[in-house]
C-alpha cells in the first residue's frame, strides 16, 4: 500500500450478468497548478488552469497505467491571487494534499518565495511561466521552467528595439515586482550596453491604475522607447494613457504583457506596443495549431499566453512518472534532471539549474488589434 499522502483510492462496483458484482480501484493521483484565479491577473491564472487540465483530461481519457497500477490524475488547483502570502499558503496546502508535483506559478514574486517550500517538501514545481532567472539559481533541485528568463528577455527586446527603431533614449519603468523589476533590469543594461541613452528609472506597482505623473515626466525627455516591466492588466493601461498624453514613444512589454487581452486593455494604443514572449509563437510551435483549435473548442476562449506551457508541464510530470514507474513525489524528482520530451511548446531538456536548454524569444506586435509575430531570436 503506497502512503497516503500520495494517492486515494477510489472505488467503483460494476455487475456482470452471470458473476454477479465484482470490484476495482483506481490509483488517484493528484498533481498541483496554482495560479491567480482571482485579482487583476485572473485571465492569466485561468489560462494555465485551462492548459494543465486540458492535458490532466486526455490523459485521463486515453488511459494510464504505473507499475501495473491504472491511474486516474485529479488537478488540484490552488489560487495564489498572485500574492506571495496566499502564494505560500497554497503551496503549503498543495503539498498537505500530497500531490506528485507542481505546475505554476504565474508570478514570480510568488513563485520564488514558495520554492522553498517545495524544496523542503522534495516535491518538482514547473513553472510555465514564472520567468525571473533568480527562481533556478537558488541551488534547488525542485525547481524547473519551461520559458525563456528575463535575462534572455530583456535582452531580446533591447536588441530588436535597436536593430528596428534605431533608438537614441530609453524609459524604463518597472511595477516594483521580482517579474518587473528583473525585465526592467536586464533590459536596461542591454539597452546602455548597445549604446542607448537609459533614462533614470521610474518605479509604479502593479495593482496601479494611473501613470499620467510617470508618464509627463517622460514625455518631457522625448524618449524613442519606453520599456514597461509590468503585467498586461497595468501595461495595457499604461500604453493607453501615453496615447492619451500624445506620447509617441513604442512601448516595449514582456511576456506577462503579452497577451490576448492587451488590445482591449491598451485600446488604440496596441499598434505601438511591442512584445516578447520566452517560447515560440503558438502558430510555429510543432503542435501549436492543433492545440489552440482544442484549447478553444473546449473554453470558448482565446489562449492567452501560457496554457501550451502548462499543458506540456502536466505531460512531463507524466512522462517522469512513467520514466520512475512510480507516483511517489521522490522518484519522480529523481528522474526530472534526464527529461527528454517533445511536447506542443518543442524540444524540453533542462539544464543543470532547471531551465531549459534551448530556450527561444518571440517578438510580436499588435496589428489591427491581432497579436502578430515579427521575429524569433535564440539567446
Amino acid at each position: 500500500m503506497m502512503r497516503k499522502t500520495q494517492f486515494l483510492m477510489i472505488a467503483a462496483v460494476t455487475f456482470g450478468m452471470t458473476s454477479g458484482p465484482s470490484a476495482y480501484a483506481d490509483t488517484v493521483v493528484k498533481i498541483g497548478h496554482i495560479a491567480p484565479l482571482t485579482g487583476n491577473l485572473a485571465h492569466q491564472g485561468k489560462d494555465l488552469e485551462n492548459g494543465a487540465r486540458l492535458a490532466v483530461d486526455e490523459i485521463n481519457q486515453s488511459g494510464l497505467v504505473i507499475a501495473g497500477e491504472k491511474i486516474t490524475l485529479v488537478l488540484d488547483s490552488q489560487d495564489d491571487a498572485g500574492d506571495p502570502r496566499q502564494g505560500t499558503q497554497a503551496a503549503q496546502r498543495l503539498i498537505d494534499d500530497g500531490v506528485v508535483a507542481v505546475v505554476g506559478h504565474l508570478n514570480s514574486g510568488v513563485n520564488i518565495p514558495a520554492s522553498k517550500l517545495y524544496n523542503d517538501a522534495g516535491i518538482t514545481n514547473i513553472t510555465p511561466a514564472a520567468s525571473n532567472p533568480v527562481l533556478t539559481l537558488q541551488g534547488f533541485k525542485t525547481e524547473y521552467r519551461l520559458v525563456a528568463t528575463d535575462a534572455q528577455q530583456g535582452p531580446a527586446l533591447a536588441k530588436y528595439a535597436e536593430a528596428t527603431f534605431k533608438p537614441k533614449t530609453a524609459g524604463v519603468v518597472d511595477d516594483a515586482t521580482a517579474y518587473g523589476q528583473g525585465l526592467a533590469n536586464e533590459f536596461a543594461k542591454s539597452a546602455a550596453a548597445m549604446g542607448m541613452k537609459v533614462l533614470p528609472r521610474e518605479v509604479t506597482n502593479d495593482k496601479a491604475i494611473d501613470f499620467r505623473a510617470i508618464l509627463t515626466k517622460l514625455k518631457s525627455e522625448r524618449p524613442d522607447v519606453i520599456m514597461f516591466g509590468g503585467m498586461d492588466a497595468t501595461g495595457g493601461p499604461f500604453a493607453k494613457q501615453a496615447k492619451q498624453l500624445a506620447i509617441d514613444s513604442k512601448v516595449l512589454l514582456g511576456d506577462g504583457g503579452c497577451t490576448a487581452n492587451l488590445p482591449e486593455l491598451a485600446g488604440a494604443a496596441a499598434g505601438s506596443v511591442y512584445c516578447s514572449e520566452g517560447g515560440m509563437a503558438i502558430t510555429k510551435m510543432p503542435g501549436g495549431i492543433q492545440f489552440q483549435k482544442k484549447y478553444e473548442e473546449r473554453f470558448k476562449v482565446p489562449v492567452q499566453t501560457y496554457a501550451p506551457f502548462s499543458y506540456d508541464a502536466v505531460y512531463v510530470i507524466v512522462d517522469a512518472m512513467k520514466r520512475a514507474q512510480s507516483v511517489s513525489a521522490a522518484k519522480v524528482l529523481a528522474v526530472m534532471p534526464t527529461t527528454d520530451y517533445s511536447g506542443v511548446t518543442g524540444k524540453i531538456q533542462f539544464a543543470q539549474n532547471g531551465d531549459l536548454k534551448q530556450p527561444v524569444v518571440s517578438i510580436y506586435r499588435y496589428q489591427d488589434g491581432q497579436k502578430t509575430l515579427v521575429d524569433v531570436m535564440k539567446p
